[in-house]
């Protein structure tokens, strides 16, 4: 329960920002599009033509918490990969205003086949979590419901959003006391306590033994060919995701949600896309930027490592700074 408050309404979505902690609305599709209802036939054009939905390719930026008594600052950097195709990976970073509360929302939206879906994860599943009833008393049912209802949509609008999907992580974090962090794919994320990495998330990868059980429970298997990592029907390398048309009977989009009551101990957290986590460790993320105040610099730093280290997938890093 957060606040025992009951639901207000809720103001337009709005994009990160690099220079400022709140920016203007959005024109792309509303948050009540996100629940399964009708499909535009021009949502894609929507999407393209909303400012905030440019790729994130050198994206690079910080911002802090408004309230005087929240000492929050995020810090965020995107780089493009070396593998051929254009940047498929999408972030938020922005603090948003309901029921007297400051919520800071942080997401990192990994993309495959095309940045479609990214995009529109980004313009529409925060707005659809909150506007979920049970937000306030119940966020881990909220966030979960939300998850389903926002890749129900992307499913039955495949023909407007391709036949691509994303992963994603995504952190909302209340009155700077409270924090709850999702996620479906390898995107991951990982809280520095007292100088310790600690992993929030799980990397939802098909050979698992409870994802392997399941794709086969659901008609579906897990291949390494072609190619060399375990892939759901030799094709995709996560067993959970959002989109993903052709694999929509062995795929899961519920998330793995985690509860963090943010106190002294905890110092920061990274949210990262694979591109980073393929190459650098949880420990060693932590110890390269635990001595950097500034988590722009911060993020920025854990991105240049990953490139010295190869990575060849595109890149995306936000670290938020807490100071109880």
């Amino acid at each position: 329960m957060i606040g025992g408050q009951a639901e207000a309404p809720l103001a337009s979505a709005s994009c990160s920002s690099s220079t400022s902690s709140s920016s203007s609305s959005s024109s792309s599709p509303s948050a009540s599009s996100g629940r399964g209802g009708g499909g535009r036939p021009d949502i894609l054009s929507m999407l393209r033509s909303a400012v905030c939905l440019d790729s994130s390719s050198s994206d690079t930026g910080r911002g802090r918490s408004k309230l005087s008594t929240n000492k929050v600052t995020h810090g965020f950097h995107l780089v493009e990969g070396r593998s051929g195709h254009d940047m498929e990976d999408y972030h938020v970073a922005e603090y948003k205003y309901e029921n007297d509360h400051e919520l800071g929302l942080f997401a990192i939206y990994d993309g495959h086949l095309g940045d479609s879906v990214p995009s529109y994860l980004k313009a529409n599943l925060f707005n659809n979590i909150l506007k979920e009833p049970l937000f306030w008393t119940n966020p881990q049912e909220a966030i979960k419901n939300a998850y389903s209802l926002t890749n129900k949509y992307i499913l039955e609008n495949s023909k407007q959003l391709g036949p691509g999907g994303s992963t994603a992580v995504t952190a909302i974090v209340v009155d700077g006391r409270d924090m709850w962090i999702a996620n479906v794919g390898d995107s991951r994320a990982v809280v520095c306590e007292r100088g310790a990495a600690n992993q929030l998330t799980v990397d939802h990868e098909p050979h698992t033994t409870n994802e392997r059980k399941r794709i086969e429970k659901q008609g579906g298997f897990v291949s390494t060919f072609p190619g060399d990592v375990p892939r759901v029907n030799g094709q995709l390398a996560v067993a959970r995701a959002f989109g993903d048309q052709s694999l929509k009977a062995h795929l899961s989009s519920e998330p793995d949600v985690k509860h963090v009551a943010i106190d002294s101990s905890v110092e920061f957290v990274i949210l990262a896309s694979d591109g980073l986590w393929k190459v650098i460790k949880n420990q060693e993320a932590v110890d390269l930027v635990k001595s950097i105040k500034d988590p722009q610099a911060a993020a920025k730093r854990l991105t240049s490592e990953a490139l010295v280290k190869m990575s060849k997938d595109d890149i995306s890093c936000i670290v938020i700074r807490f100071q109880c």
